[in-house]
């Protein structure tokens, strides 16, 4: 009775304002972004702006660097996908369906990137490419990126695994199914959301990457490595804003995705990161 009159009642006012204060203090700067990509304004950030304009959407569209990085920003992202969704898959089936000597050390060091600061995955990854005389450029971003993208897919399949009875495995080879159409009629049915949440996820975090990016790129840069190069040396800030109202989108829409697809489950999309 008193947890149905709680749910009636909601939250007391106080602690409503506090949790609107709180989202205000998170995306009040990303909303100034938003603004300041339509300031007519070109060499500092004043408020309010002296004027709305669109020029700067033109004047980004015509920069060939930028389609440049963000193409590999994309081509990163969805490689370094497709590799998480096959390994952090394929762990998460062994942790989640099989009992051997170190699984919970493996379920560890499987977690264990996203976990860590981003610059010492970074040096840690450099140095290792450095030792095996691997010339930086695309595929050293996409391993770099796959040590995290790993884990988030990770972490969605194994909680989905761990919540399919393995029962249906079981009577669906009784019936006399073989390996393959076990996965695809039983098995792959009943994880796909995760694992469509968990890609949507590893690809908003690979786009968006910045600290591992700067040391497995090289002389490549993805489209977060071009904005960070602007602000050091800005020629239109404005058309960095206007880029990173584009990557906030991006980036966005998948989370969106991966919070829907997940919701009203027990797997917690993301919950390494």
């Amino acid at each position: 009775m008193r947890s149905d009159a709680v749910q009636r009642d909601g939250a007391p006012l106080w602690l409503r304002l506090a949790a609107g204060a709180g989202l205000l203090f998170l995306h009040l700067p990303i909303l100034l972004i938003f603004v300041y990509a339509f300031s007519t304004e070109d060499d500092s950030f004043t408020w309010p702006p002296p004027g709305l304009t669109l020029q700067w959407f033109g004047a980004a569209w015509e920069r060939p660097d930028i389609w440049e990085a963000l193409g590999l920003s994309l081509r990163v992202a969805a490689i370094s996908t497709a590799v998480a969704l096959v390994l952090g898959t394929l762990c998460a089936a062994a942790v989640a369906r099989s009992r051997f000597f170190g699984r919970e050390t493996v379920s560890l060091l499987v977690i264990l990137p996203i976990a860590l600061p981003g610059i010492i995955t970074g040096i840690s990854l450099r140095s290792a490419f450095h030792l095996g005389d691997v010339p930086f450029g695309f595929w050293t971003i996409v391993l770099g990126h796959a040590t995290f993208c790993v884990v988030v897919v990770y972490n969605n399949a194994v909680a989905r695994f761990r919540r399919v009875s393995g029962n249906l495995v079981e009577a669906s080879m009784d019936l006399g199914a073989t390996y393959g159409q076990t996965l695809r009629h039983v098995i792959l049915p009943n994880i796909a959301t995760a694992l469509l949440a968990g890609g949507m996820l590893a690809f908003a975090l690979s786009f968006d990457e910045v600290i591992v990016t700067t040391f497995t790129a090289g002389n490549q840069a993805t489209l977060p490595i071009w904005m960070l190069e602007e602000l050091v040396r800005p020629r239109e800030r404005p058309v960095t804003n206007v880029v990173a109202m584009v990557v906030v989108l991006v980036t966005f829409l998948p989370i969106l995705g991966a919070y829907y697809l997940t919701r009203g489950t027990d797997t917690v999309a993301g919950s390494g990161k």
